[in-house]
């Protein structure tokens, strides 16, 4: 059975509680569940500013304001909307950001994640559960070939190192809580996306159109660091699988790595490149030398421990999903249908194309 036809068979009038439900991420998944004919209760902080939520046709999501550091907020949310799936994506998940401000940092991602196991251990609808984290999860020892899911979980950064942390209260959650034997629970290591409606700061496809945007040079921190790229529907519909697959075999709970192949896990000169190449007209430069925060020079996934449980393979390209990713923004600049256009991506990816 295809990917297609997978998702859409089990999510079709499923009930689905997502945390971080109007990011970047959240967006695009909710986007999917909507079109696949779930129920869907989203529960996040108040929508910021140039969220892809507010473009994307949501209005049959049911929005909960909410923080996910709140344990109280959110068990009654889970509660009173009583879901048979839950992703959690909620988090701070800048780098950058963590260094500013490590206690939000961490009462988001690490009590979060505290919080919504809690509510989901509490609550008997929950059939699947999945625990969005990071590729930033691993000692980063700057090597060659990529991560395994069972190598040391120890993040350098307030946010890599928050999330570690979350991957462990998982882990603790599985072993300590009786729930959790009929509640399959899984944790997702995602390589870095993009895609069209990220705004975040200091993140470097959203610091591409801003820049191309204002007719200014690209600047890039760290052109040589290399990150495992892929465009932001790949970890979307693999949560969306996983959370499918375990529902029907709890046997395959767990933690996965999920990234692009190896071609596509390129440098970050690489990739504003192609951004420039796709733009038109766009050009960058290296950033001079600042003292700014540790980030990791390379960063690579395996991930053959998912594609092997569940016969899954990244579908676009890092070029494609930079070609997809320019035009969605092209399209919103000349006040395009982004609740169509979007649609149009998914289906796309889905068919494969």
């Amino acid at each position: 059975m295809s990917l297609s036809r997978k998702i859409r068979s089990f999510y079709n009038g499923r009930k689905v509680f997502v945390t971080g439900h109007n990011g970047f991420k959240g967006s695009w998944m909710c986007k999917i569940l909507i079109n696949m004919g779930a129920e869907v209760c989203g529960f996040s902080l108040p929508c910021e500013k140039g969220s892809p939520f507010r473009s994307m046709g949501l209005d049959a999501v049911s929005s909960v304001e909410g923080d996910v550091g709140n344990t109280e907020e959110l068990s009654d949310a889970v509660t009173s909307f009583a879901p048979e799936v839950v992703i959690h994506m909620a988090a701070q998940p800048l780098v950058l950001r963590s260094y500013d401000d490590p206690v939000f940092t961490y009462r988001t991602n690490v009590m979060g994640t505290v919080n919504i196991l809690e509510a989901v251990r509490n609550c008997d609808s929950v059939i699947s559960a999945v625990n969005v984290t990071t590729d930033k999860v691993y000692r980063n020892a700057e090597k060659e070939n990529g991560y395994r899911e069972d190598e040391l979980l120890d993040g350098h950064d307030p946010y890599s190192n928050s999330k570690s942390c979350s991957e462990l209260v998982t882990a603790a959650y599985k072993r300590s809580f009786p729930e959790y034997g009929r509640i399959p629970l899984s944790t997702c290591r995602a390589g870095n996306v993009i895609g069209g409606g990220d705004r975040a700061e200091d993140r470097i496809l959203p610091d591409c159109v801003r820049a191309a945007e204002r007719g200014e040079p690209i600047i890039v921190r760290n052109p040589d660091s290399v990150r495992p790229y892929q465009h932001v529907l790949e970890p979307v519909c693999a949560y969306l699988l996983l959370a499918a697959e375990q529902a029907a075999d709890p046997r395959v709970a767990g933690c996965y790595n999920i990234g692009p192949e190896e071609e596509s896990t390129v440098t970050t000169q690489r990739l504003v490149q192609l951004f420039c190449d796709s733009w038109g007209g766009a050009s960058w430069i290296a950033e001079g030398q600042i003292d700014r925060p540790h980030e990791a020079g390379t960063l690579r996934l395996n991930c053959d421990k998912f594609k092997n449980t569940f016969g899954w393979a990244p579908v676009w390209s890092i070029e494609e999903a930079v070609k997809r990713t320019v035009y969605w923004y092209a399209a919103e600049n000349k006040g395009g249908d982004m609740a169509a256009l979007t649609a149009d991506q998914i289906d796309d990816y889905l068919n494969g194309e």
